[in-house]
């Protein structure tokens, strides 16, 4: 690793450029000292001398012609005088980087408007990426390769495939993503190999009309230029197995996200019967799994979605990342949608994510690890995109409590209509801010006794609902992975949610309602909240045995 000094130079006194360089430097393992603001170069370079750096960074960010004279003064004494064999580094606004590539001592200069993956690649001596294998061609080296920085990931799919492909072309080349998810419409998801049941009336709601291997084929290529960003598609709502083999030989899926218990009566998106939809989604994640494909299941935020309470989601993001693991799942891919319920507090929010990872994580072993990925819930955007600007960048700040290895952008245009390749642009932007800002040095919000708190509270109250679960079992395997047994959990209540009120397959009994910033069961009649173990007793007749799952 090298030594690295940097200061602002001249009569500069704007540091947070070089110091963010120099923070980010010494995650990658440098080591790195600041110098000061308004750094004389009699003084930057008696400290190159004493202190004989392998790279000197220096900033400037006032008016470019002074910062020409400044430079080409520099550059003048460091030929004249040494010290020889540094590497010297500028950054500042633009037009002052421009001057900076004239005077001929500078091997790089930085502007802010870089990615932070061309700032990694110089602090690990790498080549500037252009090609394919410079960003990595698998999640993990893709991971490997950002680090310390999180992927950025976001789903996009317009209602033709032309205006997709050309969508997907100006993202790659704007270098904003990492991961290009392709949202298809609701009539491809159902009814991808059974086109004769598609209604045509409804083409393109809800995303791009794919129709063939080809549509898929031609997004994949468009994207082939920029940075290259990794692609990935909704596992489909029928026929999962169909849809894994078609991601995975025409766009090369970097990773799956399949629900365990939905995608079937219960949320309309297919005629499948909980059991039987249970069994195919599983099968998926087993097909996912013996390829060495990562995998994603996107449960516990399907429940949030439908209000149930904070208890329920922790207790689903165990009973996910078991079937995970039991199907043979070696990274999985564990996301963590805030905002969701939008009536929740942050506070709160936070608490309910650093349960669900200690669930999940308390799984982990020689074969198994997760990834934590986090993203803002859609339904608590604003209309009004300069309101959903500022609710994407405070989601995104609350969201780094969790360090987080992705970032799952939604766009702030989604309070109002499907995001534009442009508007996808700006919200990943709109992150890279963030991230800037706020992803070195932040007060730990962990910390909050309050948010710690809740967190035990509520993964004490899921392992109740966990023991509920497993007292269901007939016997004849594991009920945590049995889809009969855990369609009876819905049936019966166990796994419950308002929004399920009026449907045949679940019980439809569970009231909820927010208190103090957190969601709660309730008893129906006096709006009372109530423990997980007077709400299980309360369906099984008695309460189950609970054991300490997640020490």
């Amino acid at each position: 690793m090298s030594k690295i000094i940097g200061a602002a130079i001249g009569n500069c006194v704007h540091v947070a450029g070089v110091l963010s360089f120099l923070n980010l430097a010494q995650r990658l393992g440098h080591h790195t000292e600041f110098l000061g603001a308004a750094v004389g170069i009699d003084d930057l370079l008696r400290a190159v001398r004493e202190r004989d750096p392998d790279i000197v960074g220096v900033s400037y960010r006032l008016t470019p012609e002074v910062a020409r004279e400044l430079f080409a003064e520099l550059a003048r004494r460091v030929n004249e005088e040494g010290p020889q064999g540094k590497r010297w580094v500028a950054g500042g606004t633009p037009p002052v980087c421009e001057a900076a590539r004239e005077v001929g001592l500078f091997e790089a200069a930085f502007c802010g408007a870089e990615g932070a993956d061309e700032v990694i690649a110089y602090l690990r001596g790498e080549r500037v990426r252009q090609a394919p294998e410079d960003y990595g061609a698998t999640l993990l080296e893709r991971l490997e390769r950002k680090a310390p920085y999180p992927l950025l990931r976001h789903h996009f799919g317009r209602p033709t495939v032309d205006e997709t492909v050309r969508g997907a072309r100006q993202i790659a080349q704007a270098r904003v993503l990492d991961v290009l998810s392709i949202g298809p419409d609701q009539n491809a998801q159902e009814h991808f190999f059974r086109p004769e049941e598609m209604q045509p009336e409804l083409s393109g709601a809800g995303g791009v009309a794919l129709r063939s291997a080809q549509d898929l084929r031609a997004i994949y290529d468009a994207t082939r230029t920029g940075n290259y960003p990794l692609l990935r598609i909704y596992s489909g709502t029928r026929d999962l197995v169909q849809w894994a083999e078609l991601a995975t030989a025409t766009i090369h899926n970097a990773w799956a996200a399949i629900p365990l218990c939905w995608y079937n009566t219960l949320d309309r998106r297919s005629n499948r019967p909980p059991a039987e939809a249970i069994a195919e989604n599983q099968q998926a994640i087993r097909w996912y799994a013996e390829r060495g494909i990562p995998v994603e299941i996107n449960e516990p935020h399907h429940w949030s979605l439908r209000e149930a309470h904070d208890t329920l989601s922790v207790a689903m993001a165990y009973v996910s990342a078991y079937n995970a693991k039991a199907l043979g799942v070696r990274t999985y891919v564990s996301q963590y949608m805030f905002n969701t319920p939008a009536t929740m507090w942050a506070a709160m929010d936070l608490a309910k994510m650093l349960a669900q990872a200690a669930v999940v994580e308390s799984l982990h072993d020689e074969g198994f690890t997760s990834i934590r990925q986090t993203r803002a819930g859609l339904l608590h955007f604003s209309t009004d995109p300069a309101v959903a600007k500022g609710q994407l960048a405070a989601s995104t700040v609350v969201q780094l409590a969790l360090e987080p290895r992705i970032i799952h952008v939604v766009g702030f245009s989604e309070g109002d209509h499907a995001v534009t390749a442009e508007e996808l642009i700006e919200s990943c932007r709109i992150v890279d801010g963030v991230l800037r800002n706020a992803s070195v040095g932040m007060v730990d919000l962990t910390a909050d006794p309050a948010v710690r708190a809740r967190k035990e509270k509520l993964m004490r109250q899921a392992q109740v609902t966990v023991a509920a679960l497993r007292s269901l079992g007939n016997g004849g395997g594991d009920p945590l992975t049995d889809p009969a047994t855990l369609a009876r959990a819905i049936r019966e209540g166990i796994l419950d949610a308002p929004h399920l009120c009026g449907n045949p397959d679940a019980a439809g009994r569970l009231a909820t309602r927010v208190i103090e910033g957190g969601i709660e069961a309730v008893d129906l009649e006096t709006g009372r909240p109530l423990t997980e173990e007077q709400r299980v007793e309360r369906i099984l007749g008695c309460e189950p045995e609970v054991v300490n799952l997640f020490a």
